[in-house]
Protein backbone atom coordinates (compact mmCIF):
# COMPACT_ATOMS: atom_id res chain seq x y z
CA UNK A 1 0.00 0.00 0.00
CA UNK A 2 1.74 3.42 -1.02
CA UNK A 3 1.72 5.45 1.48
CA UNK A 4 1.74 9.71 1.98
CA UNK A 5 4.12 11.62 3.75
CA UNK A 6 5.64 14.69 4.73
CA UNK A 7 8.49 16.28 5.49
CA UNK A 8 8.17 17.58 8.43
CA UNK A 9 11.39 19.36 8.92
CA UNK A 10 15.16 20.46 7.06
CA UNK A 11 18.15 21.59 8.55
CA UNK A 12 20.98 22.56 6.58
CA UNK A 13 24.61 23.28 7.34
CA UNK A 14 26.71 25.23 4.85
CA UNK A 15 28.49 28.25 4.35
CA UNK A 16 29.07 28.84 8.40
CA UNK A 17 25.49 29.04 8.79
CA UNK A 18 22.69 26.51 10.43
CA UNK A 19 19.38 26.89 8.80
CA UNK A 20 16.62 25.39 9.96
CA UNK A 21 12.54 24.89 8.33
CA UNK A 22 14.20 27.75 6.33
CA UNK A 23 15.25 29.91 9.07
CA UNK A 24 18.81 31.08 9.63
CA UNK A 25 19.60 30.38 13.28
CA UNK A 26 23.15 30.27 13.18
CA UNK A 27 25.89 32.11 11.28
CA UNK A 28 29.74 32.31 12.25
CA UNK A 29 32.66 34.52 10.31
CA UNK A 30 35.18 31.83 10.79
CA UNK A 31 36.09 29.90 7.27
CA UNK A 32 37.84 27.15 9.10
CA UNK A 33 34.90 24.23 9.41
CA UNK A 34 36.53 22.54 12.64
CA UNK A 35 36.24 26.20 14.41
CA UNK A 36 32.88 26.61 12.59
CA UNK A 37 31.87 22.77 14.28
CA UNK A 38 32.83 23.42 18.16
CA UNK A 39 31.04 27.04 18.24
CA UNK A 40 27.93 25.42 16.66
CA UNK A 41 27.96 22.74 19.18
CA UNK A 42 28.00 25.00 22.18
CA UNK A 43 25.43 27.28 20.51
CA UNK A 44 23.12 23.71 20.42
CA UNK A 45 23.88 23.67 24.06
CA UNK A 46 23.98 19.97 24.35
CA UNK A 47 26.23 17.87 26.21
CA UNK A 48 27.70 15.33 24.81
CA UNK A 49 31.76 15.12 24.86
CA UNK A 50 31.84 12.04 22.37
CA UNK A 51 31.24 15.15 19.81
CA UNK A 52 34.68 16.29 20.18
CA UNK A 53 36.33 12.67 19.03
CA UNK A 54 34.40 12.40 16.14
CA UNK A 55 36.12 12.70 12.78
CA UNK A 56 34.83 16.36 10.92
CA UNK A 57 31.99 13.66 8.86
CA UNK A 58 30.27 12.94 11.73
CA UNK A 59 30.37 16.10 13.58
CA UNK A 60 28.74 17.41 10.38
CA UNK A 61 25.97 14.50 10.37
CA UNK A 62 25.43 14.72 13.90
CA UNK A 63 25.05 18.52 14.81
CA UNK A 64 22.99 18.80 11.68
CA UNK A 65 20.79 16.13 12.95
CA UNK A 66 20.55 17.74 16.57
CA UNK A 67 18.67 20.44 14.93
CA UNK A 68 16.87 18.85 12.99
CA UNK A 69 15.47 16.38 15.72
CA UNK A 70 15.44 19.02 18.43
CA UNK A 71 11.99 19.23 20.53
CA UNK A 72 10.53 16.53 18.29
CA UNK A 73 10.69 13.74 20.95
CA UNK A 74 10.81 10.68 18.20
CA UNK A 75 11.84 8.14 21.11
CA UNK A 76 8.53 9.15 22.08
CA UNK A 77 5.85 8.65 19.15
CA UNK A 78 8.03 6.08 17.48
CA UNK A 79 9.85 2.72 18.46
CA UNK A 80 13.61 2.52 17.79
CA UNK A 81 13.18 0.21 14.92
CA UNK A 82 10.25 2.37 13.74
CA UNK A 83 12.83 5.15 12.72
CA UNK A 84 15.56 4.54 9.78
CA UNK A 85 18.19 6.90 8.37
CA UNK A 86 19.51 7.14 5.18
CA UNK A 87 22.10 9.37 3.92
CA UNK A 88 24.23 10.23 0.37
CA UNK A 89 27.66 12.18 -0.63
CA UNK A 90 29.84 12.38 -3.45
CA UNK A 91 32.99 11.32 -1.14
CA UNK A 92 32.34 8.55 1.28
CA UNK A 93 34.84 9.17 4.23
CA UNK A 94 37.90 10.54 1.66
CA UNK A 95 38.32 13.59 3.93
CA UNK A 96 39.54 11.21 6.60
CA UNK A 97 40.84 8.27 4.66
CA UNK A 98 43.49 11.17 4.02
CA UNK A 99 44.42 11.57 7.25
CA UNK A 100 44.69 8.30 8.17
CA UNK A 101 46.65 8.31 5.41
CA UNK A 102 49.29 10.49 6.40
CA UNK A 103 49.64 8.55 9.77
CA UNK A 104 51.10 5.53 7.32
CA UNK A 105 52.65 7.03 4.13
CA UNK A 106 56.02 7.65 6.18
CA UNK A 107 57.63 4.04 7.57
CA UNK A 108 60.25 6.55 9.29
CA UNK A 109 57.16 8.13 11.03
CA UNK A 110 54.54 5.18 11.26
CA UNK A 111 52.25 6.10 14.07
CA UNK A 112 48.59 4.69 12.77
CA UNK A 113 45.93 6.22 14.88
CA UNK A 114 43.03 3.98 16.24
CA UNK A 115 40.86 6.82 16.51
CA UNK A 116 41.39 8.37 12.85
CA UNK A 117 41.02 4.85 11.56
CA UNK A 118 37.83 3.80 13.36
CA UNK A 119 35.87 6.54 11.27
CA UNK A 120 37.37 5.80 7.50
CA UNK A 121 33.65 4.58 6.62
CA UNK A 122 31.13 7.10 6.14
CA UNK A 123 28.51 4.80 8.12
CA UNK A 124 29.86 5.62 10.81
CA UNK A 125 27.95 8.91 11.23
CA UNK A 126 24.63 6.82 10.79
CA UNK A 127 26.04 4.88 13.92
CA UNK A 128 26.89 8.12 16.00
CA UNK A 129 23.28 9.34 15.16
CA UNK A 130 21.54 6.34 15.77
CA UNK A 131 23.74 5.75 19.24
CA UNK A 132 22.96 9.48 20.59
CA UNK A 133 18.78 9.61 19.46
CA UNK A 134 18.19 5.48 20.16
CA UNK A 135 17.42 4.68 16.39
CA UNK A 136 17.11 1.10 15.48
CA UNK A 137 15.83 0.95 12.27
CA UNK A 138 16.97 0.72 8.00
CA UNK A 139 20.14 2.61 8.25
CA UNK A 140 22.22 3.06 4.71
CA UNK A 141 24.76 5.34 3.52
CA UNK A 142 24.84 5.95 -0.61
CA UNK A 143 27.44 7.52 -2.55
CA UNK A 144 26.49 9.75 -5.74
CA UNK A 145 28.00 11.88 -7.87
CA UNK A 146 25.75 14.83 -6.88
CA UNK A 147 22.20 14.58 -4.88
CA UNK A 148 19.80 12.28 -5.88
CA UNK A 149 16.18 13.78 -4.62
CA UNK A 150 14.49 10.86 -7.12
CA UNK A 151 16.99 8.16 -5.60
CA UNK A 152 16.23 9.58 -2.20
CA UNK A 153 12.60 9.80 -2.76
CA UNK A 154 12.18 6.43 -4.55
CA UNK A 155 14.55 4.59 -1.69
CA UNK A 156 12.75 6.31 1.62
CA UNK A 157 9.27 5.57 -0.28
CA UNK A 158 9.69 2.15 -0.06
CA UNK A 159 10.83 1.85 2.91
CA UNK A 160 7.29 3.68 4.19
CA UNK A 161 5.46 1.46 1.39
CA UNK A 162 6.79 -2.19 2.80
CA UNK A 163 6.16 -0.68 6.48
CA UNK A 164 9.97 -0.64 7.52
CA UNK A 165 9.47 2.56 9.22
CA UNK A 166 7.33 4.67 10.55
CA UNK A 167 9.69 7.63 10.45
CA UNK A 168 12.91 8.57 8.24
CA UNK A 169 15.81 11.34 8.67
CA UNK A 170 17.65 11.17 5.29
CA UNK A 171 19.80 13.90 3.05
CA UNK A 172 23.34 14.81 2.41
CA UNK A 173 26.53 14.65 4.40
CA UNK A 174 29.56 15.86 2.73
CA UNK A 175 32.85 17.29 3.68
CA UNK A 176 35.97 16.99 2.00
CA UNK A 177 38.58 18.89 2.49
CA UNK A 178 37.53 22.66 3.34
CA UNK A 179 34.17 22.16 1.37
CA UNK A 180 31.00 21.02 3.33
CA UNK A 181 28.01 21.03 3.55
CA UNK A 182 24.96 18.81 5.05
CA UNK A 183 20.99 18.71 4.27
CA UNK A 184 18.86 16.55 6.56
CA UNK A 185 14.95 16.07 6.12
CA UNK A 186 12.75 14.38 8.52
CA UNK A 187 10.06 12.44 7.05
CA UNK A 188 7.00 11.48 8.29
CA UNK A 189 3.62 9.36 7.30
CA UNK A 190 0.70 11.72 6.75
CA UNK A 191 -1.35 12.01 9.69
CA UNK A 192 1.59 11.03 12.31
CA UNK A 193 2.64 14.75 12.60
CA UNK A 194 -0.08 17.52 12.67
CA UNK A 195 2.68 20.15 10.82
CA UNK A 196 4.31 19.78 8.15
CA UNK A 197 7.01 22.00 5.56
CA UNK A 198 6.26 20.53 2.24
CA UNK A 199 5.09 17.10 0.63
CA UNK A 200 7.45 14.31 0.11
CA UNK A 201 8.28 14.55 -3.23
CA UNK A 202 11.41 15.37 -5.91
CA UNK A 203 10.36 18.55 -6.56
CA UNK A 204 10.14 19.69 -3.02
CA UNK A 205 12.97 18.28 -2.02
CA UNK A 206 15.27 19.39 -4.43
CA UNK A 207 13.48 22.45 -4.01
CA UNK A 208 14.65 22.58 -0.43
CA UNK A 209 18.35 21.02 -0.76
CA UNK A 210 19.21 23.95 -3.81
CA UNK A 211 17.67 26.96 -0.82
CA UNK A 212 20.10 29.85 -0.16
Amino acid sequence: MRQTCIITSFCAVRDNKLILDGKLLYESATGDFTDFASRLYKHSGISYPKFHKMDNLCKLGFITSEFLLKDKELSGRYAGVETGIILMNSSSSLDTDRNHQNTISDRNEYFPSPSVFVYTLPNVVIGEICIRHKIYGEGNFFISEKFNSLFVFDYVSQLFNNNLVECCITGWVEINGSNYRSVLYLIEKTGKTESGIANFEPAEIEKIYNRK
